[in-house]
Formats: C-alpha cells, sequence, structure tokens
C-alpha cells in the first residue's frame, strides 16, 4: 500500500504556469507557508484546512480505493475521481453485451448504481507519534530497531483501531525514519458506480499521452459511497443510505480567469526528491531499464489475448492499465534524469556538503558511506527488479506467493485452530479472487519469458534454483479435489 500522506501544491498564477512547490502536512503547514499561502489568494482559514474537532477539507478529500485520491461533492456522499482509479471497478462492472468501459454510463436514479469491490477512507485525525516510537526504540542498534519497529507500530494502532466503526490506524515514517506520523482512517465498504465517460473519452490519447503535458483527456468517474441508517460502515445492503459527509466540496459553474488562486490537496503517495546521486545512478542505469522491459514484455502478451476476445479485454483490462501506467512513468523519468542531468547536479551538491564537513566527525563520511551501501546492493538490484516485476508479474506466481502466510501457520505446531482457519479462509478466498481475474494464455507467455530473461540477464550466482525449497508439507494437507480445504 503507498505512503499517504495529504500534499499541498501552489499554483501561484495559471496565467504564468508556474507553481510554488513543496509537500506540506495540512497539521504542520506553519505560520509561513500559510502566510505566502494567503499572499497567493487563499481565503481559507487554517481550520478550514485541517481540523480534529472541526468540519474542514480533510472531511472532503478521501483516499478512492488502493490510492487515489476522491473528493466528496454533495451532501448524498458523492464522489468525483479520476477515470484512470475508477478504470478497474468500471471495467468489472462491464460485460460484453454491456461494456460501460466502451460505452460509458450514467445512472439516472439511485437504483441504478452499481455495486462495486471499492472501498473508500475519510481522515479523521494526524498525530505526531515520534517521541513514543524513538522512546520505544531508544537504545538499540539499527538491527534490533528495525526489527522491533513493527512491534512498536502496532502497539500505537491497536489503541487508536475501532473495527465496529471502521477506524484503522497506521503509521507512516517520513524523512527517511526521521519522523514517525500516525493516520486514522474511517474506511466504507458500500461504493457505487454512478456515471463514466466511455473510454475514448475517460483515456483519450491513450499510453502515448499517459503522464504528457498537456493531455486532454477527460479523467474523471463518478461514484457514491453508502453507509448504514446511522452513518455506519457496512457491507453492501439495499438498505444502505448515501453517506452524508461532514463536509463537501461545492461545484462552482462560474469558471475562472488568469491569476486565480489554486491548489492541490490530496495523496500523492510518497516521494524519492532527496535521494542522493548514487541511488539516481542506480535508477537510471538498472532499476527503471530492467523495470521497463519486463513490464513492456508483461503488456506484450496481456495484449495479444486482449484483442482476440472482448471478453478477455474486459478482464485484463485493470490490470493492463496498472501495468502500463507505471511502464510510462518509469520510461519517462529516466529520460528526464538524463535530460536534465540529475545525477552530476546532486554530486555536486554532496561534494559542496562533503567539504564542509570536513573536521566534523559526525557528517564528513555520510556520502563515503552511502556510496559503499549503495556499492554493496547495486549487484542484486537487477535480481530484486525481476522478482518484483517479473516472477511476481505473474498472476498465478503473485497468488502462489501469497499461500507462504499459510505455509508458517501449517508448518508452526503452536498455530491456533482459529489462526488456521484465518489463513485458509484467506487463501481460499485469494484463490478464488485469482481464479476469476486470470487469463492462462497471457499468465503462461509472461512467466515464459520471465524465466528466460532472468537466466540471460540475471547472474548466475544469483538464480532462483539455488534458494527455491520444497516445503515438507504434503499438498495433500492443502488441496482437496483442487480446492484449498
Amino acid at each position: 500500500m503507498k505512503k499517504f500522506f495529504v500534499s499541498i501544491v501552489l499554483t501561484i498564477s495559471l496565467l504564468k504556469a508556474t507553481a510554488d512547490e513543496g509537500m506540506w502536512l495540512p497539521m504542520l503547514l506553519g505560520q509561513q507557508v500559510y502566510n505566502d499561502m494567503v499572499k497567493r489568494g487563499l481565503k481559507l482559514t487554517k481550520e478550514q484546512l485541517y481540523s480534529v474537532n472541526k468540519s474542514s477539507l480533510k472531511d472532503a478529500i478521501i483516499i478512492f480505493g488502493s490510492g487515489c485520491t476522491g473528493e466528496i461533492v454533495s451532501n448524498q456522499g458523492l464522489i468525483f475521481t479520476n477515470h484512470h482509479c475508477g478504470y478497474d471497478a468500471i471495467a468489472t462492472a462491464s460485460s460484453v453485451q454491456n461494456n460501460y468501459l466502451r460505452d460509458g454510463f450514467y445512472a439516472m436514479n439511485k437504483d441504478q448504481e452499481i455495486q462495486t469491490k471499492l472501498t473508500v477512507q475519510f481522515l479523521d485525525k494526524i498525530i505526531d507519534v515520534t517521541k513514543e516510537v524513538e522512546d520505544a526504540v531508544k537504545g538499540l542498534n539499527w538491527a534490533d530497531r528495525v526489527k522491533k519497529l513493527p512491534e512498536v507500530y502496532k502497539a500505537i494502532t491497536d489503541k487508536m483501531a475501532d473495527k465496529e466503526n471502521g477506524l484503522e490506524a497506521r503509521i507512516f515514517s517520513m524523512f527517511k525514519g526521521n519522523q514517525f506520523i500516525l493516520y486514522v482512517f474511517k474506511r466504507y465498504r458500500d461504493v457505487r458506480l454512478v456515471g463514466t465517460p466511455p473510454e475514448s473519452i475517460g483515456k483519450f490519447g491513450g499510453d502515448t499521452d499517459n503522464w504528457e503535458w498537456p493531455r486532454h483527456t477527460g479523467d474523471f468517474s463518478v461514484f457514491r459511497v453508502y453507509g448504514s441508517a446511522d452513518g455506519k460502515p457496512a457491507d453492501f445492503s439495499k438498505d444502505n443510505t448515501p453517506l452524508k459527509p461532514k463536509h463537501f466540496l461545492p461545484v462552482s459553474i462560474k469558471g475562472f480567469k488568469d491569476g486565480d488562486y489554486a491548489m492541490i490537496y490530496g495523496y500523492p503517495g510518497s516521494t524519492n526528491r532527496y535521494e542522493n546521486s548514487n541511488g539516481i545512478k542506480l535508477k537510471n542505469d538498472i532499476e527503471n531499464p530492467t523495470l521497463v522491459g519486463l513490464r513492456d514484455m508483461r503488456l506484450k502478451y496481456m495484449y495479444e489475448q486482449m484483442i482476440k476476445d472482448p471478453a478477455v479485454k474486459l478482464k485484463l483490462a485493470g490490470n493492463y492499465a496498472n501495468v502500463a501506467n507505471y511502464w510510462k512513468f518509469f520510461e519517462g523519468e529516466t529520460k528526464q534524469l538524463k535530460k536534465f542531468n540529475t545525477e552530476a547536479e546532486k554530486k555536486a551538491y554532496e561534494d559542496k556538503f562533503t567539504s564542509w564537513a570536513k573536521g566534523k566527525p559526525e557528517y564528513e563520511n555520510i556520502f563515503a558511506d552511502y556510496a559503499k551501501n549503495y556499492a554493496t546492493w547495486t549487484p542484486y538490484s537487477k535480481q530484486r527488479q525481476f522478482i518484483n516485476e517479473g516472477i511476481l508479474g505473474s498472476p498465478l506466481a503473485a497468488f502462489s506467493a501469497g499461500l507462504i502466510s499459510l505455509e508458517d501457520k501449517l508448518l508452526k505446531t503452536n498455530t491456533s485452530a482459529a489462526d488456521l482457519k484465518k489463513a485458509l479462509d484467506a487463501a481460499t478466498a485469494n484463490r478464488a479472487a485469482y481464479l476469476e481475474a486470470a487469463d492462462k494464455p497471457s499468465d503462461e507467455k509472461i512467466m515464459a519469458a520471465v524465466a528466460m530473461m532472468y537466466y540471460d540477464d540475471v547472474d548466475k550466482n544469483q538464480q532462483l534454483a539455488s534458494q527455491l525449497h520444497v516445503s515438507s508439507v504434503p499438498t495433500s494437507a492443502i488441496f482437496k479435489n483442487g480446492v484449498i480445504v
């Protein structure tokens, strides 16, 4: 899952098309940044941007699905989000006969809205727990610290979680472990498709225009979130009612004029903006080219099957779009890093820092240590890409890897009956989901191609054959008549 945090990017002037770039946590906005926003035209107070106790913008900005941003635009739980964010749900709701991906769809009333498997999360609060985390790992060496952190996280988040009311808590490390922020979200599980333009509008320009500017696509879709009669999260039911949010964004039809203030408020995921020159070199030379090559191959074999059968096209549409999205991103990232000579620019900054740090023991070896660690890791980086983007890029391999947790429970003699049943139920559900989404012909070709590419490109000392093991658990203990039992 992505590291979710709220960001604000300030656009100074639409006429000049320039921006005062930056990411700020709303709770840590700072008076200086806020004053700059006001000077540029912001008319909202800090409390209106973010408040724990009162309704604010944070209550209208949601995590949509597995990591997109959405916004509530009515007192009836109506959601606007991107077409590409709703893409998989639109494809899943479609059939060859009713192809909403191709033709578009608009519900004329709430009864026509279509059930999805999506969830949305509302931000409840953000808490800085840096002191609590640091106190719990004080005095530990790095290895013990890393080992203990999950336990510390769980102890803190368990106190904030409330399953009955849909509250979930997660801690994320900011600034490479220098700050720890606790996020509490309320997750709603009944989300319905309300409207979408046809793919020819919602994905106009396709992968060619993706990540390019300007882009002339109608990249939007419309959903609605429902809850129980008392407004609590609930599974899909005809008795559920549209959620009445704490806050929603009014939609203006007045348009805008040059110089109007604008900002982005949402969930951008994570950033490695402060990556050093060694990391950029690794990305340019090995990681990105390997990733792009593997995704290019996966797209090729999926596309071969998609053009043969409309049903297969719908089945693979969401996965294909996800693979293609970051295939294009990483290809473009490499081009831009090289175009602007970012590695050399970073190295120049680092050299200045190193010169300044001479005679200061706590600082003077920082970049030398970075270089040493990257040199140690670099020979293995291609293998990691092949495993994550190649082998686990196969749906079957990814499903099989998910059985490791089940294997772990089966091999441990102290596993309780309840924990074993939970693991078995999860594995069975994952199997059903895999079979529903799987396309055997493309998967077979992907696995065959990955195996050959792995053999040719990865250091022979790192070949998987030397790392695989055979489980001591007999297959009959897991499967019966082809079904996980």
